[in-house]
């Protein structure tokens, strides 16, 4: 039976990376975008039928509910999900709205938190599934070129991750992590200026941006059933920047 994934915030960025390689590795892949319009373009570059566009605002439970009913009703069920979906930005600390840190970390880590515990009811009924979040390297370090709620949403995403491990594991789940460092994605180039690369660069041990494919392959290797033995892990993949 193949297996079915719903991916959040991919229609671009590491998202659309990893919905793409999920695909071509046979999965079913759900993609999903608060812009349901940005989801169905992003869905048509891979022209499949064995992909979903569907708009999710991950803020909302009854859209985590809509979209697992139109994936089921497609697909017929899900085995994995993908939390990704995440605002990024890099307002220096003092200047911080409280609004703007309460819209970070609700559509961060409230975002994810939703996430685990709509998709982990439905796996755990199941008896099988697989969760994985996207953290980040700066909810380890602190930040390198991110905002401080980033970093403080992606480091409650770290705790989540361990939290919800813990109370899916009886139940065939498993639920991880991974925290990638800078990543060549426009994302990423549009935070650092040109100008300021070079500094960056200079702080990565192993001097280079990191490849987003790659952070894809590690996705489906969680995603796969051979993966029930890694839960409540997090997989660092940031050049060397953060060492455990």
């Amino acid at each position: 039976m193949k297996q079915t994934a719903l991916v959040t915030g991919a229609a671009s960025g590491l998202g659309q990376v990893i919905a793409t390689h999920l695909l071509a590795q046979g999965f079913q892949v759900v993609l999903t975008d608060v812009d349901i319009t940005r989801a169905q373009a992003a869905a048509a570059e891979l022209d499949s039928d064995s992909v979903l566009a569907l708009g999710l605002d991950i803020r909302q439970p009854e859209d985590f509910a809509a979209a697992l009913a139109a994936t089921i009703e497609r697909f017929g069920s899900l085995q994995v999900l993908v939390n990704n979906a995440a605002l990024t930005l890099a307002t220096p600390v003092m200047a911080i709205a409280v609004d703007e840190f309460d819209r970070v970390i609700s559509t961060n880590l409230r975002g994810t938190f939703i996430g685990c515990q709509t998709m982990g009811r439905y796996f755990a009924a199941q008896g099988y599934g697989r969760i994985i979040n996207l953290a980040s390297l700066a909810g380890q370090n602190g930040g390198t070129a991110s905002g401080a709620h980033y970093a403080a949403s992606k480091g409650g995403i770290l705790t989540l991750t361990k939290v919800f491990a813990r109370e899916l594991a009886k139940s065939g789940v498993t639920v991880n992590a991974i925290a990638p460092g800078p990543m060549d994605l426009p994302t990423v180039h549009a935070l650092v200026p040109e100008e300021k690369m070079g500094a960056l660069l200079q702080m990565i041990p192993v001097g280079e941006l990191g490849e987003a494919e790659f952070v894809a392959r590690s996705v489906a290797l969680l995603a796969s059933p051979q993966a029930s033995f890694v839960t409540g892990a997090t997989w660092d993949i940031n050049g060397g920047l953060f060492m455990r």
